[in-house]
């Protein structure tokens, strides 16, 4: 598949929706509590893994083979009814407002706020063939911190935030947060338009605590990026394509976005990707299925579907991203040979450099702080 050919990439429809987050930033998220027992009975009922209808999907734009999808389909005589949403915000807006789906796919803070809402149904990892290709091999998942024991979850994709940008143009880079701040490329900058990514940028760069919330610390970071701000040509969750088609000569970019990206350049040489010594942000996305989901027993078998090898290697293949099965490992390590920046492990998950929840005043904070930055 060539690169033109290809649809937006993984995050390329991402908008960080500061408006929507409101009201999602208590520790119950806005969600039912988890101690309702009429949610409580629904989390905990043993899902029977057995098609039970069609299997209504709630993901990232293009972020599964559709191979995979019509695999699926096919064998287990359903079909995958999809919807695409644009930011973690809005996932959960949808979810608030009452729409039902089988399958979604939170980042590890947000699958937190879900579990911690009771917006969940749990997993029990031994009714799926495949999970033991998960959690008998990768030990970070047995017990991650964004849900304990992986009981509502099972992971899906590992990737770390960097810089892409164009060799041709620029040469090379120093290795640091402050290339974004590179003469040459003034004018021709994006970064990520997502908050937390931005606000890491400032953060890490003064080696402050990667999703602080303290008032002196957030000026710190508004004041480091408004300088930023006028050498930006924009806030773009696209960098597949702006570094593609040249709008961008530097961006802050995905690692498994860029991965993707230069396996199927023409010329990989003309692009490069970093992680920055003061730090690299690091994430997860998660299989979960929501508590009132209509169809779990698809979902399930969705899951250990997902989980076969055979489409794990070929989602890598497509998307770019690791993703934490056995016997996938030679695939990915093919992949990324040429590019060992773009490389995730569970190792570097270990380093700690999530996102995490905070308090409702500080997410207040932060959204501010936020609207600062864009507001230049």
């Amino acid at each position: 598949m060539s690169p033109e050919a290809r649809s937006l990439s993984r995050r390329s429809l991402l908008r960080a929706g500061s408006a929507a987050a409101l009201g999602l930033t208590a520790a119950g998220c806005g969600f039912s509590s988890a101690g309702d027992p009429a949610g409580k009975a629904a989390e905990d009922k043993p899902i029977d893994v057995k098609v039970d209808g069609d299997l209504v999907y709630f993901n990232w734009a293009d972020f599964v083979d559709p191979a995979v999808f019509a695999g699926f389909e096919k064998e287990y005589g359903v079909k995958v009814v999809q919807s695409n949403f644009d930011s973690m915000e809005g996932m959960v807006a949808k979810l608030n407002a009452g729409n039902r789906y089988d399958i979604v796919f939170p980042t590890a803070k947000w699958a937190e706020r879900l579990t911690q809402g009771g917006r969940l149904r749990r997993i029990d990892h031994t009714r799926l063939k495949n999970a033991e290709a998960v959690f008998g091999t990768y030990d970070y998942f047995a017990n991650p911190w964004y849900d304990p024991l992986s009981a509502h979850t099972i992971p899906f994709t590992m990737y770390k935030t960097g810089i892409g940008w164009r060799r041709d143009r620029l040469g090379d880079l120093t290795g640091s947060w402050d290339d974004l701040w590179n003469d040459q490329a003034k004018g021709k900058v994006f970064v990520l338009d997502d908050r937390d990514e931005v606000l890491g940028i400032g953060a890490l760069k003064h080696h402050l605590r990667l999703t602080t919330d303290s008032p002196d610390d957030l000026e710190i970071v508004t004041d480091t990026l408004r300088s930023l701000r006028p050498r930006l040509r924009g806030f773009s969750s696209d960098s597949y394509n702006n570094l593609l088609n040249g709008n961008a000569d530097m961006t802050q970019a995905w690692s498994g976005d860029m991965a993707a990206m230069l396996a199927q350049a023409k010329d990989p040489s003309v692009f490069g990707f970093q992680v920055a010594r003061e730090g690299a942000p690091v994430n997860s996305d998660c299989y979960a299925i929501p508590a009132d989901a209509q169809h779990p027993g698809t979902a399930m078998l969705f899951i250990d579907y997902m989980l076969r090898p055979e489409n794990v290697k070929k989602n890598i293949e497509y998307i770019g991203y690791p993703m934490p099965v056995r016997g996938s490992e030679d695939t990915y390590a093919a992949l990324v040979e040429p590019f060992p920046q773009c490389q995730v492990t569970t190792s570097d998950l270990k380093d700690d450099l999530f996102y995490r929840n905070g308090s409702a005043q500080g997410e207040k904070a932060r959204d501010a702080a936020w609207t600062d930055v864009k507001a230049g």
